[in-house]
């Protein structure tokens, strides 16, 4: 503590009214308390500094108002300890406006009373040092974070000499301090960056007093580092005066993990060359290139022919071999530019910057079929086969190209291997077309927007309907009712062909029990392909259907399959059809007449009845040959002992000539088009009201009109 001051004496000449105004004028707070260290005047700053008024504070402890929870406790003790003691002080201390704000203070207390003839007590002058104390606290922590950055930090002045240096740049450049100061930074150059660069940095730093970037810079051993290095230039108030601060941190193992992590994510660890990831990128970077400029690119894909089986008897280590030669010899067949990537197993892509050309393809086919030594005795001789996309030809995304260029692959293989084959995106666009009809149909069968139409087939000998065909029309939402003609060929060979068969003839069964609850046991004709035919479930599907309407006579169901169906496998599709007859079934042969084996069928088939295509019958009365094959083929059938019906009848004249052939039935728009299952009842009782069924009545048109066009093809 101060000693207490000399007793303060009035000056000479200074009226003391005068002086008293110095209390009440000064910018300092200025406070009198009592003996006992009570507030008993404070000056107008105080009250403006700290935002109480002299009437509030008046008889109050200057540590109740002031004082708050960051006021040093120890401080405060020796404070009162002074004033108990009638001692001056002086001291730093934290105090606490009105609101709750802290600020700082320089107190400075002397002690009055009988030496000045005045009642004993203090004045106390407070000067606000919140700016200088929050400078030096910001000094401390300025000082803490250089000592104790994990960056290097070097300060250098405006001839860009080193004025300090922190302990981490010690560290990271093997330069000591003391070793540096007054040194310029470049005695760590590496000597890798040009002229050229330093310029552009200093240039950023001109500009924008600040750079930022990766520089390789060298250590006190010679080690080379790179550094991810940040200067800021600081301008003081000298004039022409200014520093720069840079830090850096060592950023070498950083670099080094990350190109190990490109490595792995980008690069084919056996080959080293590009993989799938990195080829699609330049891909895209290629394509967007090839669209500005105006160029093409060439995306073929590359598999190995008997890759495995060879791998397999020479083993791994000989086929990793012959792989890693394979991708050294396309990297050297191919252009600086290109890219050769591996895409996994035996597969390479590759990348040509450049037009279709037969000869490049034929030349990376012939790298591929150079011996590949793997022992000093043995040669493993390889073939590709190539597949080719041509962009902008082919003008789609990075994955969709290589998928082309693949799918061109597998039909270079098709055609004897060591081949290429081009991507043809005309034929590409029928096939996505189609899949996107076959969801379309799919969708449709899902709804249940497909119906069954039927049309009647007659007996030429009275007249009398014997059953009606089932047909397959589609009533979309939309469109309305659609011909099969129109959706049925996207269906074929595609995985619907068996769930649309089996809905078909569900429906049709379905149907027949309807018109049997209405007294009407109509036969009914059902198409089946192909494919539902020989699906190994078929007859035990048409088994269990049948079981579960046990009220439909079996026999009134005839399976219609089309002649061209027993070519691919004779002997399979008569012992499947012999089932389908023992249980109770007819099976009849449609469109006969257009393949190949007709006598074969008719002898080895165990068919009911043969339908003459309606190609020849519509043709038959101004076509001879065709007559003559629908003669042919109702002798036949009699000899046979088939039941034999004729398709498309669109005449009283057709009607006649066939019945003068023997001909036993008939089917056609002469007598009725395909028509609703609700329109089957009342059209069958007008027939049978205006024909009759009396055996030997002339043929007529019956009620149905002659239609002026041939029909769709049927299901």
């Amino acid at each position: 503590m101060p000693p207490r001051p000399e007793p303060l004496q009035p000056l000479p000449g200074i009226d003391p009214k005068r002086l008293a105004l110095v209390a009440t004028a000064t910018r300092n707070m200025v406070l009198v308390l009592d003996g006992s260290g009570r507030i008993q005047w404070v000056n107008r700053s105080f009250e403006e500094h700290t935002g109480y008024t002299l009437k509030a504070v008046t008889g109050q402890d200057p540590e109740a108002i002031l004082a708050g929870p960051d006021t040093c406790r120890e401080t405060i003790d020796a404070i009162r300890q002074s004033v108990r003691n009638g001692d001056a002080f002086e001291e730093d201390l934290l105090h606490y406006t009105a609101e709750g704000k802290p600020y700082w203070v320089h107190t400075y207390c002397v002690p009055i009373g009988e030496p000045e003839g005045v009642a004993p007590g203090f004045v106390v002058v407070q000067t606000n040092i919140s700016d200088r104390k929050n400078g030096e606290r910001g000094l401390r922590i300025a000082a803490s974070v250089f000592d104790r950055s994990h960056e290097a930090i070097i300060i250098t002045d405006h001839h860009n000499h080193i004025i300090d240096a922190n302990p981490s740049f010690s560290r990271i450049t093997g330069y000591s301090r003391e070793e540096v100061l007054g040194q310029n930074p470049s005695i760590l150059s590496s000597g890798r960056h040009s002229d050229d660069y330093y310029r552009s940095m200093w240039q950023a730093i001109e500009e924008n007093d600040h750079w930022r970037g990766e520089m390789w810079n060298r250590r006190k051993n010679g080690e080379e580092f790179v550094e991810l290095l940040s200067i800021s230039r600081v301008h003081l108030e000298e004039p022409g005066r200014c520093y720069h601060v840079a830090a850096f941190s060592d950023i070498t193992a950083l670099k080094n993990h990350a190109k190990e992590l490109d490595r792995a994510a980008n690069y084919d660890d056996l080959t080293g060359l590009p993989n799938r990831q990195l080829l699609e990128e330049r891909l895209r970077t290629a394509c967007g290139h090839a669209d500005r400029q105006g160029h093409s690119l060439s995306i073929c894909y590359l598999d190995l022919d008997n890759f495995k089986s060879l791998n397999d008897f020479h083993g791994h280590e000989a086929g990793n071999h012959a792989l890693r030669t394979i991708g050294e010899r396309l990297s050297r067949t191919v252009r600086s530019g290109d890219t050769v990537a591996r895409i996994g197993g035996d597969e390479f892509v590759l990348l040509l910057q450049s037009e279709h050309c037969e000869t490049t393809y034929q030349r990376i086919l012939a790298a591929v079929g150079e011996p590949v030594p793997i022992t000093e005795d043995t040669n493993l001789t390889l073939t590709a086969s190539l597949g080719i996309t041509l962009y902008p030809d082919d003008h789609t995304d990075a994955e969709a190209l290589i998928r082309h260029a693949d799918q061109a692959m597998y039909a270079a293989k098709e055609k004897g291997r060591n081949q290429f084959q081009v991507f043809d995106p005309g034929q590409h666009a029928s096939r996505r077309l189609r899949r996107e009809r076959l969801t379309e149909i799919s969708q449709a069968l899902e709804n249940n927007e497909f119906v069954l139409h039927f049309q009647p087939q007659v007996r030429m000998a009275d007249c009398a309907v014997v059953g009606f065909e089932a047909l397959i029309r589609w009533q979309h939402p939309e469109k309305g009712l659609i011909p099969p003609g129109q959706f049925l060929p996207v269906v074929e060979n595609s995985h619907l062909e068996i769930p649309m068969g089996q809905w078909v003839l569900k429906e049709a069964i379905h149907q027949m029990n309807l018109w049997r609850e209405a007294s009407q046991n109509l036969a009914v004709c059902i198409n089946i392909n192909s494919a539902h035919l020989m699906d190994p479930s078929f007859e035990a599907y048409l088994k269990r259907y049948l079981q579960s309407h046990p009220e439909v006579c079996p026999s009134q169901i005839t399976l219609e399959v089309l002649e061209s169906t027993a070519l691919e496998d004779t002997k399979r599709a008569g012992n499947v059809l012999t089932r389908c007859r023992e249980l109770g079934v007819q099976v009849a042969l449609d469109d006969f007449g257009t393949g190949f084996s007709s006598l074969t069928y008719l002898r080895t088939l165990p068919v009911d009845v043969i339908k003459i295509d309606k190609s020849f019958v519509m043709s038959m009365l101004a076509s001879d040959s065709d007559r003559a094959i629908v003669e042919s083929v109702i002798f036949m059938a009699q000899r046979f002992n088939h039941t034999v019906l004729a398709e498309g009848v669109e005449t009283m004249e057709h009607g006649r000539a066939l019945r003068e052939m023997g001909c036993n039935q008939v089917q056609g728009f002469g007598i009725a088009r395909p028509m609703p299952a609700s329109e089957v009842l009342p059209w069958l009782a007008n027939w049978t009201a205006v024909s009759g069924n009396a055996a030997g009545q002339e043929w007529s048109d019956g009620p149905g009109e002659t239609p002026s066009a041939p029909s769709q093809r049927r299901h």
